[in-house]
Formats: structure tokens, sequence, C-alpha cells
């Protein structure tokens, strides 16, 4: 890991910000820290700083100047780094299009579900000789979620809480009749990259939760104009004060303690002895596992 300070960086909580949501302005005494993992970079360096007596992480998911598509995001190496900085709880913020009539644009939207339509995205940080089994029945962090949702209440945005995120590979949008399909099996919006952020999260046992703005009504409405970039674009710039406000407000009413389950989410999940492990998996996956293995590969 390196830094562009000497001191190592810090946070407890971290923004995840997608199209439209570029940065926490929030921030005081905010520095730039760039981090160095097993995966590779992170999609940015990261803007660390204080929110509300927080140590808070923002990180731009598509990087600076939007140049990554969602099946290029370096996910693990984005998780991998938040939870060398400490991060505990993860606030992810990026666009959907919706799948419900009642749920129009400029909406927000808290889901508590989602469905994997991705293509060979790697999932998880176990493999290479280490195998886990993580739960997800629920995959976002019912604690957090539930401080998302208060804030987008205080802030004044039509919510709808709960509702499944279907998760597409991209970068092109559906065709008509897959838009059709995620309706009929009851889905409420569609998007590109909760998947695989929101189980590696899981893995690495931070707390995940996720702000969608909704920008249109995909491709399944015959009366409304179709989902394209601009379109997105358009939506979110009348969005992106209104996402901050949520953040900032979110993070003021966090407990300093977490009372839920995610991060014990290993603790059941280790299938492979230790000593079998090679030691190179080993010491790749130090941060996640030296509370049950100790630091030493």
């Amino acid at each position: 890991m390196t830094a562009t300070n000497p001191a190592s960086p810090h946070a407890e909580i971290a923004v995840i910000g997608g199209a439209g949501f570029y940065g926490l302005n929030a921030l005081h005494d905010a520095e730039r820290v760039e981090l160095r993992t097993p995966y590779g970079a992170p999609s940015s360096a990261l803007t660390i700083g204080t929110l509300h007596g927080r140590r808070v992480a923002f990180l731009a998911r598509h990087g600076d100047g939007h140049r990554l598509l969602p099946g290029e995001l370096p996910v693990h190496a984005n998780v991998y780094a938040l939870k060398l900085l400490g991060v505990t709880r993860v606030l992810s913020a990026s666009a959907v299009g919706s799948l419900q009539e009642g749920i129009a644009p400029l909406h927000a939207v808290i889901p508590d579900q989602l469905i994997d339509r991705t293509r060979g995205r790697r999932s998880s940080f176990f493999g290479d000789g280490m195998v886990a089994h993580i739960g997800f029945a629920d995959p976002f962090c019912p604690e957090l979620s539930s401080a998302l949702a208060a804030a987008t209440e205080q802030a004044g945005a039509t919510l709808h809480r709960g509702g499944t995120l279907v998760v597409i590979e991209g970068p092109a949008f559906s065709t008509r009749a897959e838009s059709q399909i995620y309706r009929s099996w009851g889905a409420s919006i569609i998007g590109m990259t909760a998947l695989p952020e929101a189980k590696l999260a899981r893995e690495a046992e931070l707390c995940y939760a996720a702000l969608c703005f909704v920008t249109d009504y995909d491709v399944w409405h015959d009366q409304e104009q179709d989902v394209s970039a601009t379109l997105i674009i358009e939506n979110l710039k009348r969005n992106v004060a209104q996402g901050r406000a949520i953040v900032s407000a979110a993070v003021e009413a966090l407990a300093q303690q977490r009372a839920c389950a995610c991060g014990d989410a290993l603790a059941t999940a280790l299938v492979t002895a230790r000593e079998l492990v090679p030691v190179e998996t080993r010491r790749r996956l130090v941060p996640l596992l030296a509370r049950y293995w100790g630091e030493a590969p």
C-alpha cells in the first residue's frame, strides 16, 4: 500500500460514486491518497477527509473523467483498498433505470435484493486454494439502508424503500424483450455496477447499501423516451446535489458501532483448513482473515 502522505491513511466510512456522482465536496481537510493492492490500483485515487467528525473516503467508481466501463471496473482492488483503510461501511450511489410505472425518473430507490445477470465477472476474493461461501440471502446491510432511507426522506426526495435491482453486464442497455422479462420477475430497477461490488463487500465484512437514482424507464415503456447515456447524465445532474445531501445526512446519523451481522460474514464461511491454503493466497487474504487466522501468512 502506498499513499501520498507519510502517515497511514484511515477512513471508517466509504462513499462510492457512480455516473454523475464524481465527488463529495463537503469533506473537510481532504487529501488524495493513492493505494496499491494485490489486484492493482483502484478505479481512482481516494479522497479522504472529515465529514461530521467521521473519517470518510470517496472513490469514483468509473475513474476520474468516467473512463471505465462497468465490466472493466477493478472492483477487487476497490473493495480491498477500502478494507486496507479500515473502512467498515460502504455507501454506494448509482444511476438506474426503472422497471415499474410507479418508480419515475428522479425518484430514489434503496433496494433490498439483487438479481445477477452479469457474465464473466469474478465475484469472490477466494479461490486459488482457498474456499469460502458467504451468506448472501440479504445482500444489503439493513442498518445502513435504514440510515440512507431516513436521510433520503429528510432531503425531500421521493423514496422507494426496498425492491429488487437487476444487474446486467452492459455496456449496452437491455433489449425490449429483456426489459419485459425483468419486469415479469417483479424487479424494480436495473443497473450495471452493484455486482460483484456487493458480494466482495460482504466477503470483506463491510456493510454495504445502495442509493439508486432513477434516470429513465429503461426500454419497456412505450410512452417514455428510451434510455440513453445522454438522458442518464441529464437527469443525474438534477439529482447530484440532493445525492450529496443524502450521503452527508446518512454519515451524520450513523451510530459509532455496528449492530448488524455484516462484520461477521466470514465467521461461518471458511471451508479450507489454514494449513492447506497456499502461502501466497494466505498472504493476499490477510486483510480479510487476520481476525480469524492472525496477521502472519
